[in-house]
């Protein structure tokens, strides 16, 4: 009698559980002190586990849980989303100019001199940490292009977690084209360490250009793995197939077009990985003796800088010039010498063609584009007569010229 009796109150439990979707969610989303306690057991089953070619298969499928645990630590239940669900979202802050530059460091290392240095805007600089509380933005201008630069508040270690309004820094340094890191010339280099893995944990992915690999999902066929170059890093059909398991692809083809990583692979899958262009600015080099400078020089991609007494300003613009990969594309009326005062400022990332030029200038002028006249580095001859799909590079000048009738 009691064994019927408790078969009965589990159908009755199951069916309650199946009529109210609520308590089958509870059950299943798991709290962030339970994912970080998983994270923290898939970690040290990573680092006791050797590293070796019979591992690999193993090393790849604790990374893929490990990515997605995290990637749901961060943006909530499901983890697909960048902007994270029951996080704070980014700054306010509305986009302008050609460029957005985004000013990244520790509380106190001079961010706010250097915003008014490069800008003008007054942001407030005071000898105490968090003296930023909000984001500052500044408009400066470089060869003809508005670039817009945020002075953004400082964060501290566990910024990704969410600590001294972390996230929301961090969500705003995605939006932009390039970030600087702006670090004191006087304190520890595992300062550039520590933001490094704070940026990483947030799915920003510096100085890396997004993997030439094509993951398709279908409706059934298995796992469809090619391999257009050979695959030294870890990469191979068997941790693929581990890897989409652990996402819940079953059917899906995989084309790699160049060597990859196991992680950079798992960035594929996730696809909410933002690339962006890292310079590291060191500032307040005036407390700094010659021997040091030597030192910091043997790093790439860093720029030595006092913002205080304007040192070294020139070069800092110069690189941001550089890395952002911008074009200056010249207007020519008919009959009439070009402008050379106010360049159209185009990214080479965004394929600079004729009728990306076009929509810069409005948005209906390509309806009625019969072709364009070039001068410059890009053309054959001057003048050569283009059509919308040539692409167009550095400082060349362009008359459009439309449709009769």
């Amino acid at each position: 009698k009691s064994t019927k009796t408790t078969s009965i109150l589990e159908r009755h439990e199951r069916k309650r559980k199946r009529d109210d979707p609520s308590l089958s969610r509870r059950s299943i989303i798991m709290s962030n002190a339970e994912i970080q306690k998983k994270i923290d057991e898939i970690e040290a089953e990573y680092a006791r586990t050797q590293k070796n070619k019979a591992t690999s298969y193993h090393l790849g499928t604790l990374k893929a849980k490990l990515a997605k645990l995290r990637s749901e630590l961060v943006n909530g239940p499901g983890g697909k989303s960048a902007g994270t669900k029951n996080a704070e979202r980014g700054f306010d802050v509305s986009k302008s100019g050609d460029t957005r530059v985004g000013l990244v460091g520790f509380p106190s290392v001079g961010k706010s001199t250097l915003l008014t240095t490069l800008t003008g805007t007054k942001s407030e600089a005071a000898a105490y940490e968090f003296t930023t509380l909000t984001c500052i933005p500044g408009t400066m201008k470089y060869k003809g292009a508005r670039i817009q630069v945020l002075d953004l508040p400082g964060i501290i270690e566990g910024a990704a977690d969410g600590k001294g309004r972390g996230r929301q820094v961090i969500s705003t340094a995605r939006t932009c084209n390039m970030i600087l890191i702006v670090l004191d010339s006087s304190k520890p280099v595992t300062h550039k360490k520590i933001i490094e893995a704070e940026l990483f944990s947030f799915g920003i992915r510096i100085n890396q250009s997004p993997p030439n690999v094509k993951v398709t999902k279908r409706e059934a066929g298995g796992i469809e793995y090619q391999e257009m170059t050979s695959q030294t890093k870890g990469m191979s059909s068997e941790v693929a197939r581990l890897i989409l398991k652990e996402y819940k692809i079953p059917c899906a083809s995989v084309i790699l077009r160049e060597d990859i990583s196991v992680d950079q692979f798992i960035d594929v899958i996730e696809g909410n990985r933002a690339y962006v262009p890292v310079l590291y600015v060191f500032n307040k080099i005036d407390c700094l003796t010659i021997e040091e400078l030597d030192i910091l020089d043997q790093m790439p991609n860093y720029v030595p800088i006092s913002s205080q007494h304007g040192w070294n300003i020139e070069e800092l613009l110069e690189e941001i010039w550089t890395k952002c990969n911008m074009l200056r594309i010249y207007t020519k009326p008919k009959g009439q010498m070009p402008d050379y005062d106010e360049p159209v400022i185009m990214h080479v990332a965004n394929e600079p063609t004729i009728e990306a030029f076009c929509n810069r200038l409005h948005k209906n002028l390509i309806d009625d584009f019969s072709h364009a006249m070039v001068w410059g580095r890009s053309a054959k001859h001057q003048p050569q007569r283009c059509g919308r799909d040539h692409v167009l590079m550095d400082e060349d000048i362009v008359q459009i010229v439309k449709k009769v009738g």
